[in-house]
C-alpha cells in the first residue's frame, strides 16, 4: 500500500490532532481533520512543554519557533506559600539527556497556529470546521465517521481514524469505550494577570507550585502574563467562584495589594483522572485527552497527548508505507496506556496529594526531603528526568 493511496481521519484539532496531522502529512499520506469548533481555539489551556516534547518537536520546525514566542524556565520551584522557596530544581542537570533541558512556558494555541498554516499549505490535508462526530463504523479494511458540518449530515470512509477530540470524546463514546477513573469534587479555577508577582515574591522563578494546608495554589509565568491556578470548595457555585469578589479574595490573600488585581481571563473547570479502558477498537486509536486526562499539576496532560501521537504515528506510517502488520498497532496500547496509568496519572495523583498535604508534621516531612533531594545533584537528576517525561518515554519504549 502506497502512501498517497492511504487516508487517515482525525477528529480533534488541538495539539494531539495537528502534530498527527503533520506528522502523517509530510510523508505524503492524506489527511483530513474533523473539528468541532468553528476554529482552533485560543484559550489558555495547556502551557507547559517538557523537554523530550521539544526535543520531538523540532524535526518539524516547531521548536525554535516556540522558544521565540515562549519563556524559557530553566528553573521550577516547590514553595510554602507562608514560608516561600523549599527547594528549587536547575533542569540543566538533564542537559546530557536533552537537547532543550529547561520548560518551555508557550500557550499550547501558539503551537496549533503554526501547524494550521504548515498543513494550509498541503493539497492533501483538509482541516474541517463545525464538523461533529455523530458515529463511527468500520469494516475489516476501512472506518467510516458520519458528521454534520453547518447542520449538515455527512461522511467520510478512510484507512484509520485517530480520536483526539478531548476528554468529551465524540469517538470513544460511539464506541462505548469505557473512560475509567475518578472526578475530583473541588473544581480548579486559573487566574490570568499581567500583575508582576516577581517583583514582590523573592526567588520566583517561572513554574512555582505552592503547598498550603489551607489553600495552595500554582503560579505560570507566559510571556505577557502570570496564571494563577487555585482550587476551589466542592459546594462553592461557578457564579460564586468567578465573581469579582472572590477572585480578588484569592489572589489578595495569595499577596495583598493596596489596588484590585486586574484579570484578563478566569477558568473554572472539572479535573478528572481517567484512562480509557482501551486505546485501539480495530482502526480506530485514541490518542491524548480521549484516551486519559489527569489533574494539571506537573503539565504532562499535553505533552502526554504529544508522545501519544508521536508514538502512533511512528506505527501507522509503518503499516501504511512498509506494509508492517496492524498489530503494530495494540503496541501502541499498550506503550501509552502503560505511562497514561503507571507515570501520568500516578505522578500527577501524587503531586496533588503532596501540595494539599494538611497534617504539619507530614508537610514538614515532605518539605524536608525535597530540601534534601534538590540539594544533591545526582537524586535531582533523577527527579528532573521522571517530571520531565523522559523516564516514561524511556519506559514506553521498552513495552513489546
Amino acid at each position: 500500500m502506497h502512501s498517497n493511496q492511504t487516508h487517515v481521519l482525525i477528529a480533534g484539532a488541538g495539539p494531539v490532532g495537528l502534530v498527527s496531522a503533520l506528522l502523517l502529512a509530510n510523508q505524503g499520506v492524506k489527511v483530513t481533520v474533523l473539528e468541532s469548533a468553528t476554529a482552533l481555539n485560543q484559550d489558555l489551556r495547556a502551557s507547559t512543554f517538557h523537554p523530550p516534547t521539544l526535543d520531538m518537536l523540532a524535526p518539524l520546525g516547531l521548536t525554535d519557533e516556540l522558544i521565540a514566542q515562549g519563556l524559557v524556565a530553566r528553573y521550577t520551584q516547590q514553595r510554602d506559600r507562608q514560608e516561600g522557596v523549599i527547594a528549587e530544581f536547575d533542569m540543566s542537570l538533564i542537559s546530557p539527556d536533552t537537547d532543550h533541558p529547561f520548560r518551555l512556558q508557550c500557550e499550547q494555541w501558539k503551537l496549533t497556529q503554526m501547524i494550521q498554516s504548515k498543513l494550509n499549505q498541503m493539497p492533501h490535508v483538509q482541516l474541517l470546521f463545525d464538523a461533529k462526530v455523530t458515529q463511527v463504523s468500520q469494516t475489516a479494511d476501512h472506518v467510516a465517521v458520519a458528521f454534520t458540518q453547518a447542520d449538515e449530515a455527512r461522511n467520510l470512509q478512510a484507512d484509520y481514524l485517530i480520536g483526539a477530540d478531548g476528554a468529551w470524546s465524540a469517538v470513544r463514546r460511539s464506541l462505548n469505550i469505557d473512560f475509567e477513573g475518578f472526578t475530583y469534587p473541588e473544581r480548579f479555577l486559573v487566574v490570568s494577570t499581567e500583575f508582576e508577582f516577581a517583583d514582590h515574591l523573592p526567588r520566583l522563578s517561572y513554574v512555582n507550585y505552592c503547598s498550603d494546608p489551607h489553600e495552595w495554589c500554582v503560579l505560570l509565568r507566559v510571556p505577557a502574563l502570570w496564571r494563577v491556578l487555585f482550587p476551589t470548595k466542592a459546594e462553592e457555585s461557578d457564579e460564586a467562584v468567578l465573581s469579582d469578589e472572590a477572585v480578588q479574595a484569592r489572589l489578595q490573600n495569595l499577596l495583598p495589594q493596596p489596588q484590585a488585581y486586574s484579570t484578563h481571563h478566569r477558568t473554572l473547570y472539572k479535573v478528572h483522572q481517567r484512562v480509557a479502558q482501551r486505546f485501539r477498537h480495530g482502526r480506530v486509536l485514541l490518542a491524548g485527552d480521549a484516551a486519559h486526562i489527569n489533574n494539571p499539576l506537573g503539565g504532562m496532560g499535553m505533552n502526554g497527548g504529544i508522545h501519544d501521537a508521536m508514538n502512533l504515528t511512528e506505527k501507522l506510517l509503518a503499516i501504511l508505507r512498509e506494509g508492517a502488520p496492524d498489530a503494530l498497532l495494540d503496541r501502541y496500547e499498550r506503550q501509552r496506556r502503560t505511562i497514561a496509568i503507571d507515570y501520568i496519572n500516578a505522578s500527577t495523583a501524587r503531586n496533588k496529594r503532596d501540595i494539599e498535604e494538611r497534617d504539619p508534621i507530614k508537610r514538614k516531612e515532605n518539605q524536608q526531603a525535597l530540601r534534601e533531594l534538590s540539594m544533591d545533584p545526582v537524586r535531582a537528576h533523577a527527579y528532573i528526568r521522571q517530571s520531565s517525561m523522559l523516564d516514561a518515554l524511556e519506559r514506553a519504549k521498552a513495552i513489546t
